[in-house]
């Protein structure tokens, strides 16, 4: 059996000020319409949580079925940082497989506090994010710095560099309606906006966006018996952890493990990521037309490229400047031109993908698309990677 993706749906990012509840329902009437499934033919539901957004969004999965009208349907709520949509996206595959389900909806949607993510309140000792915050002062932005810098460290990269990821994205996602910032910029622009923390500048970081994402799936028996002859196939799944010992630093981590006595695994948590799904859809990075990476940073960007293994590592530059290598990268616009929603990001880049495998993208087309992949991580160890292919 083979689970397919037959609706995406987003709504717009940007700062609306609205309840995120808006946002998901908003996107998961465009996934219902655009699989031409009416609501009360869902018979599973799967929410991406938004911590930040009270009891309702703890527990998303219900707060959508009862705003969307509650109708018997099956629901699951998932937590895992910007990794929350994979795994959401992951049980309602699983439920497919397992032949106990014939349609779900899987919805994220959040609306993001003004300026960079800050932790939970309340006073919690034992939180290692909590703790980041309060012992060492260490932002989202600082962790994205310390990346930056060890890439300059060990491969010479430099800002002009990151300012060529970021006129990369912004002209992609000028032509995106649901992206935030539609607005091309020059490296000049990127080099000539405010410190952030160096060498990271504003335009150099991606913002908080409020926005919603969702898609409906199938298997591939129920998608035929309604018309549908040619669905996106959702090839594969990586929710996959780090292997001790865990090397290279993670957000929210203080350091790294020690591998004086266990010698490291053979590759990276960011790398094994995508190598779980390559090995799961049979296809390695030489099959894909397209990734959406998980552009946090312009530096990370380039990071994420070596990663899923379009190049070596300390080429990704070589890579961009030559046009970017035959694998177009964030052909969407990326966060540099829809921000961070959390819960719906991993969903947004399904979304992506589906519109480029069906060729309906359209003026950021990728020709011929057939494969595609995308990639984030969240918080704590949470992979988030997925391969859809034709």
């Amino acid at each position: 059996m083979t689970a397919v993706i037959i609706g995406a749906g987003m709504h717009p990012w940007g700062k609306w000020g609205r309840p995120f509840t808006e946002y998901g329902v908003a996107a998961a009437r465009a996934a219902l319409a655009d699989a031409g499934v009416a609501w009360s033919e869902i018979d599973y539901v799967v929410g991406a949580n938004t911590i930040r957004n009270g009891y309702p969004g703890f527990i998303a999965g219900s707060t959508f079925a009862q705003a969307l009208g509650w109708t018997g349907a099956r629901i699951a709520s998932c937590y895992a940082a910007c990794a929350s949509g994979a795994q959401a996206l992951d049980l309602a595959r699983t439920r497919i497989l397992a032949g106990l389900s014939d349609l779900a909806l899987v919805v994220g949607a959040d609306a993001a506090p003004k300026g960079f993510f800050a932790p939970v309140g309340g006073d919690r000792p034992d939180d290692p994010d909590w703790l980041r915050f309060r012992l060492l002062g260490a932002t989202n932005p600082a962790y994205f710095a310390l990346y930056a810098r060890r890439r300059m460290a060990l491969y010479g990269s430099t800002p002009a560099d990151f300012a060529a990821v970021k006129v990369k994205n912004a002209a992609s996602g000028a032509l995106n309606p649901n992206a935030r910032y539609r607005k091309p910029v020059t490296a000049e622009e990127v080099l000539a906006s405010p410190m952030v923390a160096d060498p990271l500048r504003l335009m150099d970081i991606c913002a908080t966006s409020d926005g919603g994402a969702a898609v409906v799936l199938a298997s591939a028996d129920v998608a035929r018996r309604r018309g549908i002859d040619a669905p996106v196939r959702l090839a594969a799944v990586s929710t996959v952890t780090p292997v001790f010992p865990n090397t290279t630093l993670e957000l929210p981590g203080f350091a790294t493990d020690s591998s004086l006595a266990v010698p490291p695994p053979e590759r990276p948590f960011r790398a094994a990521i995508a190598h779980a799904a390559y090995e799961e859809a049979g296809l390695g990075p030489e099959d894909l037309s397209l990734a959406e990476v998980y552009d946090l940073s312009t530096a990370l960007e380039l990071d994420w490229m070596e990663d899923i293994g379009l190049c070596p590592p300390g080429e990704a530059e070589k890579l961009l400047r030559a046009g970017g290598g035959r694998v177009r990268v964030n052909p969407s616009g990326g966060l540099a031109s829809f921000g961070e929603a959390i819960p719906a990001q991993a969903i947004a880049q399904v979304c992506e993908l589906t519109w480029q495998l069906r060729g309906v993208a359209g003026a950021r087309q990728v020709p011929g698309a057939r494969a595609g992949l995308a990639v984030n991580q969240g918080l704590f160890g949470h992979g988030s990677a997925v391969v859809a292919t034709t």
